[in-house]
């Protein structure tokens, strides 16, 4: 074993980003039968890690301290017994849910996805969570057209501002809500912005598109939203929910979102509209279809090695800053996505 130090950020306890903990270690982590070591060079923060450290995030049934990070990017330093499809050096990324705040890591080798050589680290972890979000739910939720209009929640976000990007290169006209401040980012990606603190996103919509409404909206904000944002959509259009902003930041009541899914899953699929409505998560689709979720990540991985796609990278940080950006990412500061150097002492 090796005595190089190196760290990880864990959470003391469900909370604040002040229970959050730079941990030092004294010996790199060996890889068992089946499984590589891993040293991470960038790992992605969204406040889909936020939840995570709250405590409110129902897939994560572990019990503080562990590691925070959803995903991460990184090459291949170690490998296990019986690993013959990986090799020091080898470049690889994964959605671990939590762990991905380290300098090292020990994960099964099937589990990985193998990523091109010549990535740049910081763009090619927003492939993983953020990306494959808005290209999953553009492509495998719905059925869209070039030419078709969309709504976009929270555009100036990490899932945000990947739906931008990815329905700007399918031709897409793309409608955003966001705060004033963001709204030069959404007109980099060609969007239209739609100030939600001054304008009803509802009357912009309709306004916009003369009363026929939108293809598909994409909201992430809560059951409050979803019913003003089903009013958006166009005969034949779909809404997909991917999120309860609003729940953990205590603006919306549980009882209110718990009726946004009865509506979302079953209400609204009973009326003859002609609309239709769904709830995404990344990680129950993964685990129904892991290797559809392999192949959207190595096209993503792919369209980045050749210059397609070009993510909102708000900043880069050293990995002991986490906590520091989490305080950040819960007052909604971020226009697009920080990233975590986890190389960088």
């Amino acid at each position: 074993m090796s005595n190089k130090t190196w760290q990880h950020v864990d959470i003391t306890a469900f909370g604040g980003p002040d229970n959050m903990k730079v941990v030092h270690e004294t010996e790199l982590p060996a890889p068992g039968a089946g499984q590589v070591r891993v040293k991470v060079l960038t790992a992605g923060t969204g406040f889909t890690d936020t939840i995570i450290r709250q405590g409110q995030y129902v897939d994560v049934k572990d019990k503080p301290p562990f590691t925070l990070g959803y995903d991460w990017f990184g090459v291949v330093d170690a490998i296990g017994e019986g690993v013959s499809n990986f090799t020091p050096g080898d470049y690889v990324a994964d959605m671990s849910v939590i762990g991905g705040y380290t300098q090292y890591l020990c994960v099964d080798a099937e589990q990985i996805i193998p990523c091109p050589e010549g990535l740049n680290p910081a763009e090619a972890v927003c492939m993983v969570l953020s990306y494959t979000t808005a290209y999953q739910m553009l492509t495998r939720e719905c059925q869209l057209q070039r030419g078709d209009s969309i709504l976009v929640h929270a555009a100036g976000g990490a899932v945000g501002t990947a739906l931008l990007e990815l329905g700007r290169e399918m031709g897409l006209t793309v409608y955003g809500t966001a705060s004033k401040g963001k709204h030069c980012l959404l007109e980099h990606y060609g969007a239209i912005p739609i100030d939600y603190h001054t304008e009803d996103f509802v009357e912009s919509i309709n306004r916009h598109t003369r009363g026929q409404g939108v293809q598909a909206v994409f909201d992430t904000i809560g059951g409050g939203y979803w019913s003003r944002s089903y009013r958006c959509l166009a005969k034949g259009g779909k809404l997909v929910g991917f999120g309860a902003l609003q729940l953990t930041t205590g603006e919306e009541k549980l009882p209110t979102l718990l009726m946004g899914f009865l509506k979302l899953m079953l209400l609204w699929k009973l009326l003859p509209d002609g609309k239709a409505s769904s709830f995404y998560n990344i990680l129950g689709r993964r685990k129904k279809k892991p290797v559809e979720f392999k192949e959207d990540v190595a096209t993503l991985m792919q369209w980045l090695k050749d210059g397609k796609l070009k993510p909102a990278i708000a900043s880069i940080r050293p990995l002991i800053d986490a906590a520091s950006v989490h305080r950040q990412l819960d007052k909604g500061e971020i226009a697009g996505k920080v990233i975590l150097d986890c190389q960088n002492d």
